[in-house]
């Protein structure tokens, strides 16, 4: 792989990671109800399934995933699950920074894989675009681990920046007087990721 295909992936992976779509929502909603350390767990669940992705690739069996009705299942079993998870956070009580500690990490981390290997965006990535970066004259799985490092570096990155920021909102929303509207607003950020699925 030349370093000029490389350095065409991280350009394309940045802008990709730090264009909204449900990966960043969920990661916000997570640290709006969590903080900013738990919502990491999210984050690692979205980069486990990203990883998943490029073992797919690398033995093509992803191309056969976004070719087959398997593809319209996943999608909107994704985007229902999605939307029950905003549901569920809008009509639950209110969080305080004494509860907060009620919220599992490892749940966040299943959320946040299950999320990821329902979104169509990063089936297509990878079944349409990763092979664009590919040298199919030299050997691929190298390849496909060097992206894949070099993918997961970028994403956790700039979702630990979205996670830290929304973080430090939730020290206020979490506040008794706007405990109420944070469940609100992270649901809504859930069901708006839920549509996003459903509508691609």
């Amino acid at each position: 792989m030349s370093w000029t295909t490389w350095w065409i992936f991280v350009l394309t992976e940045t802008v990709l990671c730090l264009t909204p779509g449900p990966a960043v929502l969920f990661v916000l909603s997570s640290a709006l109800k969590a903080g900013a350390r738990k919502s990491v767990a999210s984050n690692l669940g979205i980069l486990a399934a990203n990883t998943v992705y490029f073992a797919l690739s690398a033995t093509g069996v992803g191309a056969l995933l976004a070719s087959s009705k398997a593809f319209l299942a996943v999608k909107w079993i994704g985007a229902a699950y999605l939307i029950y998870l905003g549901l569920r956070s809008i009509f639950s009580r209110e969080l305080t920074p004494s509860k907060i500690g009620e919220v599992k990490s490892r749940h966040l981390f299943v959320d946040g894989f299950t999320l990821q290997m329902s979104n169509p965006k990063a089936i297509l990535f990878f079944t349409a675009l990763l092979p664009q970066f590919l040298n199919p004259r030299v050997a691929v799985i190298p390849q496909v681990m060097i992206l894949a490092a070099t993918s997961v570096a970028i994403e956790f990155t700039i979702l630990l920046g979205y996670g830290i920021a929304a973080g430090r909102a939730s020290e206020i929303a979490l506040q008794p007087r706007y405990a109420k509207w944070t469940n609100r607003v992270a649901g809504g950020l859930l069901i708006g990721a839920g549509a996003g699925l459903a509508t691609r």
